[in-house]
Formats: C-alpha cells, structure tokens, sequence
C-alpha cells in the first residue's frame, strides 16, 4: 500500500521469495527495496530452516549492513569468527567482511538492512557471491 509519504507491504506475503523462485532449499530471502520503493536504504526478511545454512557467504565493496535477528537461532560467520546469535541481537557488518548465517534447531529469521542498489549497479549491488565460503560446500 502506498499512500502520500509512506508504504506498507507485508515482508513475507507482499515480497517475492527471491530463494524460493532461484530453487534454493532451506532458504527464504524477500528483498524488500523496489517494494517499498525504497531511495536511501535496503531493507530483506530472511528465514532459513532449521539446521540449514546459506549457500554462499558474501560482502560488499562499499555497503555496511546491519542484521536483526527476530526469531530462532544460530550461528553468524563473519570472517573467520563464529558467533552465536538469538532474537533481538543485532550485528553491524563492515563491508568488505565475509558473511554467512546458519540457522539452529528452531530455525532462524533475520532482518537485513543495508543500502540500494544504485541505478548503475547490477543485481545484487556491489556484493560479491562467495559459494562454498563456508568450508563444507555440501552441507
């Protein structure tokens, strides 16, 4: 819904699962942006099952991110350090660091938020993929 100065969309019914429709398993990723018709921000709702794992790390060239946990549990790769995460903690991310989140027994649902992809930029802004960054590419 748009309305004068604002937007609402409901993250997980009104966004398309970009996960889903690519056929990752384990895995939804609704990135929110042209939704809300975002101009300064970047916003994605995350959830990924219980015992899976993202299937790639990834970091940006310029682009700071904060992650919120909402739900569930889990590990955070970040760089070469694991760090447990639980609802309400947040972790900012500096750009060029490696990332990646793996989801405990209750699963794990996240908050991303980061900047836009600038009109310039390709699909995924100026992220780099990292498949395989965790270590065990067949987890």
């Amino acid at each position: 819904m748009a309305v004068g100065d604002f937007t609402k969309v409901n993250l997980r019914d009104d966004v398309p699962d970009m996960a889903g429709q690519s056929g990752v398993e384990g895995l939804a990723a609704h990135f929110a942006a042209g939704a809300l018709d975002l101009q300064k921000s970047g916003l994605s709702y995350q959830r990924i099952e219980p015992g899976k794992r993202q299937p790639w790390g990834h970091r940006h060239e310029t682009q700071e991110e904060i992650y919120v946990i909402v739900a569930g549990g889990g590990t955070a790769k970040l760089g070469n350090e694991e760090v447990q995460v639980a609802p309400l903690d947040a972790i900012r991310v500096a750009p060029e660091l490696a990332r990646n989140f793996e989801a405990g027994p209750d699963g794990l649902d996240l908050l991303a938020f980061g900047a836009p992809r600038s009109p310039d930029q390709q699909p995924g802004g100026d992220s780099e993929m990292l498949p395989g960054w965790w270590g065990d590419e067949d987890f």
